[in-house]
């Protein structure tokens, strides 16, 4: 895509700036802002000083607060899995998404951030070639950075003007993937607009039966996020666990979120907007590394709704476990770095969220890592009493915390490999059920990656760690 100067300068100044420049207080520049840094600074020092003077005291205090955090966190989520087996995805038939008659469908546009990905080029092409949209109605950007020329040359050796048009990404920090999607919106022309990543497969209808489901849903719908399926769960253990933890999250937590009107901490792609309201809540964050997820808290923030709908994406699970690290470490970072961004306002986000929206919203993203990481924790004090029994382990667990303790890390448990169960039973994936009985071992890889998350946030917030992609094709 040929540009003037002055207006790749104007793009790139909007996709950096625009949100921190429009909606200051929505903008995760500032990793931690105003009261939030004094309130943690006495919080952390009321710790460190109960700590020294009342050192058994205070540990069975934090120990009593983690509990609680961790039954509410999974009593939620049981409740959100069984009004997720209630309410499943919207349904387009093909025979409704084909009845639409070209003229009436809207304008469409499909953003596909790539960085360093060569190998999946070709794939992408051939995934956009066969969507059935009218040509004249679809535009997609394939946005690559300019000094990336590894992957300028594979995308077009491959790449027709007709299907798909290069956009060309300044090099200016954040090198993020939501501030290459603001530049990139910036030449939008869809009265639709989502994005795909360069190693998607999405089911050729999906975006004619996006366009139909907002015909009929209600104007406060902002988004329609599609699931996200991997090809090869089969491929490793690993990919196994995954396969199974996303057809658990995008086939039942999130439409059980759906139907309770909580907010949806959206995928990273196969989310569908209306281009109105993105431009209205400012877009995506490029200094949050989740911006999936912070743009449908703001989606709900500003009053609007997200639904999913039953059409499938085909995604590369990662199969390294270092690879895997590098990408949930930056998962839980964005999380903890959204909820940090969206709690500075608490009054007004609970005005506009309500009591159980606002109580799901802090359990989903603050509750998430931190579980993950008090994990580890955990894990070692009962490693060290079936060691040892050391006094101070029973002294930190009175009755009444250990009770608590003992029935969230039974029945937790066995809730979440119930979940994995019975949702592997209703998608017909008997070939992963080891996988669902030996989850545990995944969720000390959770905690490992949730530990560096935390870690990296107080670091380098907006540090974007790179997933490599194509790793299905070297096994």
């Amino acid at each position: 895509m040929t540009t003037s100067a002055e207006e790749q300068d104007y793009a790139l100044d909007r996709a950096i700036n625009g949100l921190r420049q429009d909606h200051p207080m929505q903008s995760a520049s500032t990793a931690v802002w105003g009261w939030q840094k004094p309130a943690l600074i006495a919080l952390l020092v009321l710790t460190v000083g109960m700590a020294a003077w009342q050192p058994m005291r205070t540990a069975i205090v934090l120990i009593g607060v983690c509990t609680v955090g961790y039954v509410l966190t999974m009593a939620d989520r049981v409740l959100i899995f069984k009004q997720g087996l209630d309410s499943r995805p919207l349904v387009v038939s093909d025979e409704k998404a084909r009845a639409v008659p070209d003229s009436e469908l809207p304008r469409y546009t499909i953003l596909v951030p790539a960085y360093n990905e060569p190998e999946v080029v070709g794939q992408l092409i051939g995934a956009m070639r066969a969507l059935e949209y009218p040509p004249d109605k679809l535009q997609v950007l394939l946005l690559l950075e300019a000094d990336d020329q590894v992957t300028i040359d594979a995308a077009r050796e491959f790449t027709d003007s007709e299907v798909i048009t290069i956009v060309l990404v300044p090099p200016a920090e954040p090198r993020t993937k939501p501030k290459a999607c603001n530049y990139g919106l910036h030449f939008a022309t869809g009265d639709i607009i989502t994005i795909y990543d360069a190693e998607d497969s999405p089911e050729p209808l999906q975006l004619r039966r996006v366009a139909v489901a907002f015909r009929e849903l209600p104007d406060d719908i902002a988004c329609i996020q599609a699931k996200l399926v991997y090809h090869n769960g089969r491929q490793n253990m690993l990919t196994a666990w995954f396969t199974a933890e996303y057809g658990l999250w995008f086939g039942y937590l999130l439409p059980g979120m759906m139907r309770s009107s909580s907010p949806i901490p959206l995928g990273g792609t196969s989310n569908h907007l209306r281009s109105d309201v993105v431009d209205k809540i400012g877009a995506w964050d490029p200094f949050n590394v989740t911006e999936d997820a912070d743009l449908g808290l703001r989606i709900a923030a500003s009053g609007y709704f997200t639904a999913v709908i039953e059409s499938q994406t085909l995604e590369e699970a990662n199969s390294d476990p270092i690879n895997w690290v590098r990408q949930r470490s930056r998962w839980y970072k964005g999380y903890l770095h959204t909820w940090l961004v969206h709690i500075r306002e608490p009054l007004k986000l609970y005005r506009t969220l309500g009591p159980r929206a606002f109580l799901r919203f802090n359990l989903v993203l603050a509750g998430t890592p931190i579980v993950a990481v008090l994990n580890l924790v955990f894990w070692l004090i009962t490693i060290l009493w079936f060691l040892g029994q050391p006094a101070a382990v029973g002294a930190v667990f009175p009755w009444y915390i250990y009770f608590p303790a003992l029935s969230a890390l039974v029945l937790g448990n066995a809730a979440t490999l119930y979940m994995n169960m019975i949702a592997l039973r209703e998608d017909d994936r008997a070939d992963l059920f080891s996988a669902a009985l030996t989850v545990p071992a995944y969720w000390l890889l959770m905690s490992i990656a949730a530990a560096k998350g935390v870690y990296q946030l107080i670091r380098n917030p907006s540090y974007w760690e790179k997933t490599f992609h194509g790793l299905d094709k070297k096994a």
